[in-house]
Order: C-alpha cells, then sequence, then structure tokens
C-alpha cells in the first residue's frame, strides 16, 4: 500500500550548517553564466549546498 504522506527535501550548506527546506525563499539564487542558475546560503553566501530528506 502507497504512502500519500509528503516528503519535504531540505537544503544544508556544506560551508556553515545553515539549512531550510529545498526551493525555499530563504535561499538566495544566483544566474551564473556557462553554470545557470544556483542556490546561495543566505548566511555564508557560499554555493556549496546539498539536498536531502
Amino acid at each position: 500500500m502507497a504512502s500519500n504522506t509528503a516528503t519535504t527535501n531540505y537544503s544544508r550548506c556544506r560551508n556553515c550548517g545553515f539549512e531550510a527546506p529545498g526551493g525555499d525563499d530563504e535561499w538566495l539564487r544566483l544566474e551564473v553564466p556557462k553554470l545557470g542558475r544556483m542556490t546561495q546560503c543566505p548566511q555564508c553566501e557560499s554555493t556549496d549546498v546539498m539536498t536531502h530528506r
């Protein structure tokens, strides 16, 4: 039987440990030529961000 429970993905900054739901408005967004859109930490401005459940 399938579960209908929604699972929220969280993103975490690997530099300072800041964590918030993935895609949340707390995260900053950058447009980088040749790389595209990147997520940036609002606390330390690092782009070393990983997403997990």
